[in-house]
Formats: structure tokens, sequence, C-alpha cells
């Protein structure tokens, strides 16, 4: 049992990692639900690398890296929408220009600068053992905004998942609480990426959701299942980590994806069974 419990114990650094991971879960098991469950994932994807661009200019220009990426999901949203609204192009479209252009502007950003030789690792896959406890605070926080967000909007957010036309009959701007799904994206988001980095928060947004869709149709259980599969993927890719020296944030995110595939392979067969039976 030491190899499971005492490298947590030893270490404060990971026991650092194991808190902040846990909430970087939990907020993409909540908001990551929402996402799967309306067809999102394109924009997920695009918002966790359409963030590299504003989080390099903010580390280049000195400024805390949260802001740059804020900047950076600020822009994505806005010029999605722009696009969709000023033109017949599909929302696809708008988001994949986007995408494009935000991380080759990232991109442009690094190679230009000498000084990201160090930083470019942690930008793209996050630093873990490097959270400190003004970062648990910020992540603890946001964390919690987004669960009253998921609760308060629960109703509207999933009727917005299955039709926009019934959200729109049951009384609900479809536009205004499309619009409050990508700012808690993009919430999550900026949230994660100091923990995992912009290259892997995806994978935390999308793996453990997906996962949980095979195990319950109910919202909540759905979001709680998520948060669960999330939270084991931190705790198994962190021990990965320590005891074969590998990357914190590859690891987890390894984890997240193999855990999709065990149940999705078991869902599979469990369901042959049920149906030959």
């Amino acid at each position: 049992m030491d190899i499971f419990i005492t490298p947590f114990l030893n270490n404060g650094f990971l026991l650092n990692a194991l808190f902040a991971g846990t909430l970087v879960a939990i907020a993409c098991g909540i908001v990551g639900t929402f996402m799967v469950l309306r067809g999102l994932a394109f924009l997920g994807d695009a918002l966790a690398h359409g963030v590299l661009p504003g989080v390099a200019s903010a580390l280049l220009w000195g400024i805390p890296g949260f802001v740059g990426a804020s900047v950076g999901s600020l822009v994505m949203i806005a010029g999605i929408t722009w696009i969709t609204k000023k033109s017949r192009l599909s929302a696809d479209t708008a988001i994949g220009l986007l995408f494009v252009g935000m991380l080759a502007s990232g991109v442009v950003i690094v190679s230009h600068s000498q000084s990201f030789s160090g930083d470019l690792v942690k930008l793209l896959f996050g630093q873990f053992l490097g959270i400190t406890s003004f970062d648990l605070l910020i992540q603890g926080t946001v964390t919690l905004l987004l669960a009253v967000m998921a609760f308060v909007f629960r109703r509207p957010f999933l009727l917005l998942c299955f039709s926009e036309e019934q959200a729109q009959v049951s009384g609900y701007s479809a536009k205004l609480y499309h619009m409050l799904l990508l700012v808690m994206i993009a919430m999550t988001v900026i949230v994660s990426f100091q923990t995992v980095g912009t290259l892997l928060v995806f994978g935390m947004l999308l793996a453990p959701a997906a996962t949980s869709s095979f195990v319950s149709r109910q919202l909540v259980g759905m979001m709680i299942i998520a948060s669960g599969f999330g939270i084991l993927s931190v705790y198994i890719g962190l021990l990965l980590s320590y005891h074969f020296s590998l990357s914190a944030g590859g690891c987890v995110v390894i984890v997240a994806v193999g855990i999709f595939f065990i149940v999705f392979l078991f869902s599979q067969t469990f369901e042959k069974e049920h149906f030959h039976g």
C-alpha cells in the first residue's frame, strides 16, 4: 500500500498536485458533460488551443498566464459569434478558422522569443508539480462558481443540449444560454491550463464526460461519474508520473483516455450479452 499512499504523504508538491487535479477533474466533469451532450467537442478543442497566443503573450510581458488565457478565450468566443452572425458560414467553419489562426499565432509568438525554451513545456503540458496555494484558491473558487452555474441553469442547459427549439418554446433564450455555456467552457479551460496545459486540457474535458455517458443517462449522475473518473485519472496518472519519472499532465490524460476505452469495451460486451439474452 505504501506505493499508493506514501508518495502523497511525503511530498507536498505531489499532494498539492492531487488537490489541484481533483478540482480540475470536478470542473471538467461538470462542464464536459454539457459539452458532450451539446456536441461542442470541436469548440472545446478550439478554446483549449486558442488560448495559446494569449498565454504566450502574457508570459512574454510578465503578466499572469490566466489573464492571457482569459483574453484568448474572449477573442475566440467573440470571433466565432461575429463570423456566424455576419456571414453564411457554419459555426464549425468559424471555429475551425479561428482555431487554426489562434494556434498559428501562438506558435509564431513562441518561436519568436528565446525566453520560452523552459516555459514551452509548461505551457503545453502544464505544471502539476508547481501548483501553489494561490493556484488552488483560484481553482477552487472557479470550480465552485461553475458548480453553482450548472445547478442554477441546469434546466435550460439540458433543454438546449437536446433541442434549441424546445428551449425556446419553454421560454429560454437559446442564444443566451448557448453563450453562457461557451463562457463556462472558457472558464474551465482558463482555470485548468495551469495544471494540465493547453494541449491536454481538452482531454480532461472530453474523456471523463464521454466515459460517464456509458454509465449513466441522468445529467447529475453523468457529472458525478465524470468527476469521479477524472479524479481517478489524476490519482493514477500522478502515481505513474512519480514512480516512472514521466510527464504528470500527459500521464493523467493517457489514463483518462485509457479508462474511456476500458468502459467503452465493457459496455459493448454488456450490450451484446444483454441483446442476445
